[in-house]
């Protein structure tokens, strides 16, 4: 069955929260008492991983989360997983397209990642052992087992992929499993189209400016 991967996320709730972020950041500097403990709050909260990073290093560049797809497949009719998965890019790289291409090309570019995405989680899916572990003290780290493997096999299949768009497009991106947001079906799977939202890659926020 072939993966169901759609964009879910408008971009616009991203340049909202980059907004929100720099406003608590101002803040701070006029009433740094009280907004140092929200910010050591948020930190805490970014460091149980419940929320994705805004920003990502690769190599010498820093992407922006662009993008929250959503994912789900069944492997056969008892085994499957869905989750979110995260599309950062190179603001840099979709400025320079956008000038020498024009914006209508990152339509162009969304279902090519749309369509990456489900290989490369078809295929980390197919290489994930969804059997249930009797080693495991319950179902918690049994799901957490399940995550770490699906988020390795999920990276190692799409370095390729990435690769190859990368040199077909010139834009920097990187594509990676969220894990808080996986879940795993054993006893039973059944996967759903969702429907996208419309969305524009070119209109993602180019800095943190709200």
């Amino acid at each position: 069955m072939k993966a169901s991967v759609t964009f879910l996320t408008s971009i616009t709730l991203i340049a909202l929260a980059a907004c929100s972020t720099q406003e608590e950041k101002q803040d701070s500097a006029i009433n740094t008492t009280n907004d140092k403990s929200t910010a050591k709050a948020n930190e805490a909260e970014q460091a149980s991983n419940q929320n994705p990073p805004m920003t990502i290093m690769k190599g010498h560049k820093k992407l922006n989360l662009v993008r929250i797809m959503d994912g789900e497949i069944c492997k056969n009719e008892f085994q499957g997983a869905k989750g979110a998965f995260l599309l950062y890019a190179d603001p840099n790289d979709i400025e320079r397209i956008k000038r020498e291409k024009g914006a209508r090309i990152f339509s162009a570019f969304e279902i090519k990642i749309q369509d990456l995405s489900g290989d490369v989680l078809q295929e980390a899916i197919d290489k994930t052992n969804l059997s249930e572990d009797p080693f495991t003290l319950g179902e918690d780290e049994a799901q957490q087992k399940l995550a770490n493997k699906l988020v390795n096999n999920f990276r190692k299949a799409a370095s390729h992929a990435i690769n190859k768009f990368q040199k077909e497009t010139t834009l920097t991106i990187d594509i990676a499993a969220f894990p808080p947001s996986l879940v795993f079906f054993q006893k039973g799977c059944e996967a759903t189209q969702v429907d996208p939202e419309s969305t524009d890659l070119e209109n993602q926020p180019h800095n943190n400016s709200g």
